[in-house]
C-alpha cells in the first residue's frame, strides 16, 4: 500500500476531482501539466479531458506507480523531478494544475504566476487562499497578495473540506483559479517593483514612511501623502503609483 510521503494528502472525493479537472479544461485542451499527480485520481480525469497530459512527481514510489497503473495509455508522460527544477516552459503553453503540498505552495505559486499560462488551478490550504484573494486593508492582505497579482488574476474557486483527502489533513483546503493579468501596471521592471513593495510589507505595523525612510531616503517619503498609511491599505495600483514616483528625478 503506497503511503502518503512528502506531506502529501491524497484527494479522493470524485466530486472534487472532477470539479479541479472541469476548472483546469473547462474545453478540450491539447495539453494540460499535472503538478504531485500522487496516485493518479485528477490524472484520470484530466486524461478524459486533454489529448496529453504531463505529470511531474518527485516521489519515486508515486512514479512507478503511476507508470504502471497508465502502462497502457500514451496520452501520460510521468516525469520524475522537482517541479521547481523542472522547467514548465519546455512544455509550450498548456494549463497547469495540482494538489500543492503544503509545505512548498508558495514557491510553486510564484513560479507558475510568472510564466505563460492559460491559467493555473490549484488545491491549495484554504489559509493560503484566502491571502492570494485578499482585499486591502483586510487581515489577509500582505506581500503574496500583491507578489501574485502582479503576474495573475486569482479567483477562489470553492472550498474542500478534511473529508475530501486520504489522510485528512488538519486544515480546510481551497481551490484557486489564477488566470494572467491582463491590467497594465505601467512597471518597466517587475523584480525592482517586488523589492519596493517588500520594503513597503517590512514591517506590518508600521507606516510606509517608516518603512521606506531608511531605503529611499526619509525627505522624498516623508512627501508623499500615502507615507502616513501602512502597506496593508494600499491597493496594486497605489504601489505601482509610489513606485513610479521613485523613477522621478527629485
Amino acid at each position: 500500500m503506497l503511503r502518503p510521503k512528502l506531506g502529501q494528502h491524497f484527494l479522493v472525493k470524485g466530486a472534487i476531482l472532477e470539479r479541479i479537472a472541469a476548472a483546469a479544461c473547462p474545453s478540450r485542451e491539447n495539453l494540460v501539466i499535472e503538478i504531485g499527480p500522487g496516485r493518479g485520481a485528477l490524472t484520470e480525469r484530466l486524461l478524459q479531458r486533454a489529448d496529453r497530459v504531463v505529470a511531474v512527481e518527485v516521489d519515486p514510489y508515486l512514479v512507478a506507480h503511476l507508470r504502471a497503473r497508465f502502462a497502457g495509455d500514451p496520452r501520460l508522460q510521468v516525469v520524475h523531478a522537482d517541479v521547481l527544477e523542472a522547467g514548465l516552459a519546455q512544455w509550450g503553453r498548456a494549463p497547469v494544475v495540482g494538489n500543492l503540498p503544503y509545505y512548498i505552495t508558495s514557491p510553486i505559486l510564484e513560479m507558475t504566476a510568472a510564466l505563460d499560462l492559460p491559467r493555473a488551478v490549484f488545491l491549495i490550504q484554504k489559509e493560503v487562499a484566502d491571502r492570494l484573494v485578499a482585499r486591502p486593508g483586510t487581515r489577509d492582505y500582505g506581500f503574496l497578495t500583491v507578489r501574485m497579482a502582479v503576474f495573475a488574476e486569482t479567483r477562489l474557486c470553492f472550498q474542500v473540506k478534511p473529508s475530501a483527502f486520504h489522510p485528512p489533513p488538519k486544515v480546510d483546503s481551497a481551490v484557486v483559479l489564477l488566470q494572467p493579468r491582463r491590467l497594465d501596471l505601467d512597471i518597466a521592471d517587475p523584480t525592482r517593483f517586488l523589492e519596493f513593495v517588500g520594503h513597503c510589507f517590512r514591517h506590518k505595523r508600521k507606516t510606509l514612511r517608516n518603512n521606506l525612510a531608511e531605503v529611499y531616503g526619509k525627505d522624498r517619503v516623508e512627501a508623499w501623502p500615502e507615507g502616513k498609511l501602512r502597506a496593508e491599505q494600499l491597493s496594486l495600483g497605489q504601489f505601482a503609483d509610489l513606485f513610479r514616483r521613485l523613477a522621478q528625478p527629485e
